[in-house]
């Protein structure tokens, strides 16, 4: 019988056929998170934004400058999840923002 060591699993991005426990290390791994200008992001850091952004659903309008704190990740590298004033649920993409 064939053990752990001798199972493939096909890489649709690559192309190639890779062992089973480098995929499953390389899923365990967070994303690596970054802002506009290519700095690393983690939970509970600070933001700033760089460009006017108008908010859907609030009639409200983030102005460049503006300073987000204690953003959380989420599992989407290009998003991050933040609190501000009088709004809800606020998810914000990462290419308009830049770590303070």
């Amino acid at each position: 019988m064939a053990g752990d060591d001798d199972a493939y699993v096909y890489d649709e991005a690559t192309g190639e056929w890779r062992p089973a426990r480098d995929v499953a290390a390389a899923e365990a791994a967070p994303p690596e998170v970054r802002d506009a200008a290519g700095n690393l992001l983690a939970d509970g850091d600070s933001v700033t934004l760089i460009k006017d952004l108008k908010v859907k659903g609030a009639n409200q309008t983030l102005k460049q400058g503006t300073v987000i704190r204690s953003i959380r990740l989420t599992d989407n590298e290009q998003e991050i999840d933040c609190r501000y004033e009088g709004i809800k649920g606020l998810v914000l993409r990462t290419e308009f923002v830049r770590k303070r």
